[in-house]
């Protein structure tokens, strides 16, 4: 009789629903990572507009290129906070999606490894059978001896 795990079904959803909130994982990180880059863009831009206004400074300029610098410095700063409070709400949901993860990744390693006791208690018990028939058919050899 071949071995046969009453729960495969029941694993294979469950390793279906693991992946699915890997994935789901995964992708929160990349927005993560991709906003947190803009951020860092955005630092770059307001320094450069920063440099470029103290350097217009030390020269005579019309007044309008000075309002310019400032604000490209003001609508960076604008967008920079709006950024981090969109990197604070994908923190938040990067946490709660790990727990899900985790709770999804813990049910199927708990049936993986039901399957595995099970598995192992099948191959036992078959080696167990295989050397009861060695068992008898030496002692059927012997008794015709």
């Amino acid at each position: 009789m071949p071995f046969r795990f009453p729960l495969a079904a029941v694993l294979l959803v469950r390793e279906n629903a693991e992946t699915r909130e890997e994935r789901a994982l995964k992708k929160i990180q990349i927005e993560l990572t991709r906003t947190a880059r803009q951020v860092e863009e955005l630092d770059a831009a307001m320094a450069h507009a920063h440099d470029a206004r103290e350097h217009a400074l030390q020269e005579p300029i019309p007044s309008f290129q000075l309002h310019e610098y400032q604000r490209q410095i003001e609508e960076a700063a604008e967008k920079k906070k709006s950024l981090l409070h969109q990197l604070r709400i994908q923190r938040q949901e990067l946490g709660r999606q790990m727990r899900i993860y985790q709770g999804a990744h813990r049910d199927r390693e708990m049936l993986t490894g039901m399957l595995k006791e099970q598995r192992e208690a099948y191959d036992q018990e078959q080696a167990r059978e295989q050397q009861k028939q060695v068992d008898d058919m030496f002692m059927a050899r012997r008794r015709r001896s």
